[in-house]
């Protein structure tokens, strides 16, 4: 029993002196003497027991905070491993006092108080030298001192906007891209506006388009165009997006691919399609070649400017694109059958006919333009059919509609009339094309009589 009675009496005993040990250090903090408690508290914190204690380390937290707020430690490389040991000190105090109980004592609150202010103005002043890392690392730590801070009411505000845009700022810089949108989704969140701000909302528009989590693009967009209604960069769709965010040909069509494929009645992502397709397909850059599989992306671009045309009947640019690119490919096949003949007729003896492969050349040629001539026709004459109405519908047409309307019949005319003279020795198809050749000359002869409209009329 005395036994029993000597151990109990020991124990006590060395409760009673860490209890004393905390109040002494903790008596020290009451007149600032900080350097006086680290010393004590290095000492103290060897004693098991002393350190089996919650409150130990979050008199920790508050001695090495506090010391790392000194004039002679801020912003210092000192100064900054005293704010990381102190940070590691409060997490295992929230670990053995997750209801953090201690936090309301008035001293112990500056532990949190200085942590914050040394994260936050550390960070600021990495943030000014572009030191995106080392920065983002503090104002990491800063908002998370802010957010228990703002928990215990000691931050006056349900928003830390200065620490949380400085923490996005600095996440997105370093490429942490996924925090930059979760500090910005806070503010955004609590609709912060003004001068400043429109890039965290565009920030998250373009990052949760990247993401394809369209709800949430379209909340951000909505959003921001809600707070900033003067930026044009809210009202860009999807489709905007997909071709302005991605880079090269490849790229941009795989984007709207995947628009495509949950809208695919969708106009715009047809249209740009089609036009990303006849751009490489009819390249003016010096020095271009078709790609390997034209022939494929040919068949996509037609079947992109058809889907779109559906989508808008009254709307000729499509048309216009497809008949074109035939016409393009026509010329080109005409400037080779006008080298062929010139060739052929260099090589050929006066008076000799040319050889049967020459004139089998010549006739595939001649055959391969009548084809590509006939693939323009049907789209010329689906544009100047829009064109016409439009004419009657507005009493006119704007400047460049009339030109595009001149050109498509222009081109329908020179179509029938290679059909005709491609038709010898066949009377009755020589009068039909002969009689659609005129029909288009006559038409038009008639358009400088079409009233000119101003544009936007």
């Amino acid at each position: 029993m005395k036994r029993i009675i000597l151990l109990l009496t020991i124990s006590l005993s060395i409760f009673s002196v860490s209890a004393q040990n905390y109040k002494n250090i903790k008596n020290l903090l009451v007149f600032n003497k900080f350097e006086e408690a680290k010393t004590d508290f290095d000492k103290a914190i060897t004693n098991t027991k002393f350190a089996g204690n919650a409150e130990a380390y979050i008199l920790k937290t508050a001695i090495y905070a506090g010391l790392s707020m000194a004039d002679k430690n801020k912003n210092t490389a000192t100064g900054n491993k005293l704010a990381e040991d102190a940070a590691e000190a409060f997490k295992k105090y929230k670990e053995m006092d997750p209801e953090m109980s201690l936090v309301n004592d008035p001293i112990y609150q500056n532990g949190p108080v200085n942590l914050y202010s040394n994260f936050y103005s550390s960070g600021y002043e990495d943030y000014s030298k572009n030191n995106w890392a080392e920065g983002y690392k503090k104002l990491k730590n800063a908002v998370e001192m802010s957010d228990i801070l703002i928990g215990l009411k000691l931050i006056n505000s349900a928003v830390d906007t200065n620490v949380l845009i400085l923490a996005g700022i600095t996440a997105e810089k370093s490429e942490n891209k996924d925090d930059a949108a979760k500090y910005y989704s806070r503010l955004a969140d609590a609709k912060v506006a003004g001068e400043g701000f429109e890039s965290i909302y565009r920030y998250l528009v373009s990052y949760y388009f990247g993401k394809k989590d369209m709800a949430t693009f379209e909340k951000y967009k909505k959003l921001g165009s809600e707070l900033f209604p003067a930026s044009e960069y809210f009202s860009y769709d999807k489709v905007d997006f997909a071709v302005g965010l991605a880079e090269g040909f490849t790229n941009k069509t795989k984007a709207l691919e995947e628009v495509l494929a949950t809208d695919p009645n969708n106009y715009k992502a047809n249209q740009i399609m089609g036009e990303l397709l006849y751009d490489t397909l009819n390249s003016d850059k010096e020095g271009a070649v078709l790609p390997a599989n034209a022939d494929e992306l040919e068949k996509q671009m037609v079947s992109s400017f058809k889907k779109a045309a559906a989508v808008k009947p009254n709307f000729e640019i499509p048309y216009l694109y497809i008949g074109d690119h035939f016409i393009n490919k026509a010329a080109t096949t005409n400037d080779a059958r006008a080298a062929h003949v010139n060739d052929m007729k260099a090589r050929t003896k006066p008076g000799t006919m040319a050889s049967k492969e020459d004139i089998a050349k010549r006739d595939l040629l001649d055959k391969k333009y009548g084809e590509e001539l006939e693939q323009a026709r049907e789209p010329y004459v689906s544009a100047a059919s829009i064109l016409a109405a439009r004419a009657k519908a507005e009493n006119g047409l704007e400047i460049r509609d009339k030109e595009q309307y001149k050109k498509a019949i222009n081109y329908l005319a020179e179509i029938f009339a290679y059909k005709r003279i491609q038709s010898k020795g066949k009377p009755a198809d020589i009068a039909k094309y002969s009689a659609e050749e005129k029909k288009w000359n006559d038409l038009y002869d008639t358009i400088n009589d079409i009233p000119t409209l101003k544009k936007g009329h």
